[in-house]
């Protein structure tokens, strides 16, 4: 038996979380906390697999630690969401989110990021969090969708209120259900206007898409089901970019002559962004639900427990990445688990790779050299996202 904690709530573990995800990986794989009921996988190999085994470890009884019960996780969001709805529900979203349309991104994502360091040009200090990287990837996002510019900083701001937490129960509080509940009503008018006047955007296809029901007959999406699927990519686009911008932040700041390898050299940005992504993942925690017994280093993970994903240490296995805790943007990897893997790979990471390559490079060009003033940086704790919600900077 081994003396080793944690959890996810825990915000001085959370904070440098890096030995006691080497101890789970190291004296507990399969590690147990019996005072929030839940399992946990911290190996590199282990979290894969477990991403692949989509029957096994389901995701229908929610993937956000507070939120999960023996009861299916209500709702249509289609992270929450198992085959075969998930299968129908992702290859209609898919021909949504074509490439055709994040590729059109990129102009307005350089645009954008030009724009907002442009007015931070001058100055000998600035917030890099909020001051630019929670408003990049909202505008981004609301772009996509097509909510209308007037309307994007409103959101913004409820996105933020989403992901309040409160001590004992997370994200379930009144402030983050209210902004969640005003967003979706936002988005359900939104899909009325569509309806009415079409344009070219993922909103009004959502409003007009069709999946086939269990019988195969065609029908189009719910208000509801539309609605909860802008809901999640307004959410999901906004905060882990925003998380990835922030690290990148602070991690270049500690390797300043990586910083201007990439400062000297755009051409190692692509590569950068997946260290980044490997080396702090700005969602280390995805939670599943088991399906049926199954065995992890000789024990056995029962069937209807609640199982969390350490992503964050997966990224950090020195069985899968030599030196893992070493930053380094010359790595040659394969891949990391950071978008998640299988079935639920993160339908918008090539959307969230372009942004930050994009906005790392404008970055750069204003301002190749930075510190970090760590006295007054604010972090950010969740049950699934880790990072900063202020960063302030020196120039």
């Amino acid at each position: 038996m081994t003396d080793v904690y944690w959890d996810p709530f825990d915000t001085e573990i959370d904070t440098d979380p890096y030995d006691t995800w080497r101890r789970l990986r190291d004296e507990a794989p399969l590690y147990h906390n019996e005072r929030y009921g839940f399992w946990a996988l911290s190996r590199f190999a282990d979290v894969e697999a477990a991403h692949r085994d989509a029957k096994t470890f389901c995701s229908g009884h929610g993937t956000v630690l507070e939120l999960m019960s023996a009861d299916p996780y209500p709702g249509g969001q289609m992270i929450f969401m198992d085959p075969p709805e998930h299968t129908r529900l992702r290859a209609l979203v898919s021909r949504a989110f074509t490439p055709r349309r994040v590729e059109a991104l990129e102009d307005r994502i350089r645009d954008l990021s030009a724009d907002l360091l442009e007015r931070l040009s001058g100055r000998d200090s600035f917030d890099y969090v909020q001051d630019f990287a929670v408003y990049l990837p909202s505008m981004v996002i609301s772009s996509l969708l097509g909510v209308p510019l007037g309307d994007q900083e409103m959101l913004r701001k409820l996105i933020d209120q989403v992901f309040h937490i409160e001590p004992g129960v997370g994200m379930v509080n009144d402030v983050s259900l209210t902004a969640q509940i005003e967003i979706n009503t936002y988005i359900r008018s939104q899909l009325e206007e569509c309806l009415a006047h079409p344009r070219d955007d993922m909103l009004t296809d959502l409003s007009v898409a069709e999946i086939a029901d269990d019988d195969g007959v065609a029908r189009t999406l719910t208000r509801g089901e539309a609605a909860d699927f802008a809901n999640l990519l307004i959410s999901a686009g906004t905060e882990t970019v925003a998380r990835l911008l922030g690290w990148a932040s602070v991690i270049l700041a500690g390797h300043p002559d990586q910083r201007a390898e990439l400062a000297a050299d755009s051409m190692l940005l692509p590569n950068a962004v997946e260290e980044l992504l490997r080396y702090e993942a700005p969602s280390p925690v995805q939670g599943r639900w088991t399906t049926r017994d199954t065995e992890f280093h000789g024990e056995v993970l029962p069937a209807g427990s609640k199982v969390l994903l350490l992503t964050g240490s997966a990224g950090r296995d020195e069985r899968a990445y030599p030196d893992a805790n070493r930053f380094d943007i010359h790595r040659s990897f394969d891949l990391h688990v950071s978008f998640g893997y299988g079935i639920h790979f993160c339908l918008g990471a090539a959307l969230a790779r372009m942004e930050g390559r994009i906005a790392l490079e404008e970055t750069l060009k204003r301002f190749p050299e930075w510190d970090v003033d760590h006295e007054h940086v604010v972090r950010l704790h969740t049950s699934t996202v880790r990072g900063f919600a202020r960063v302030p900077i020196l120039v």
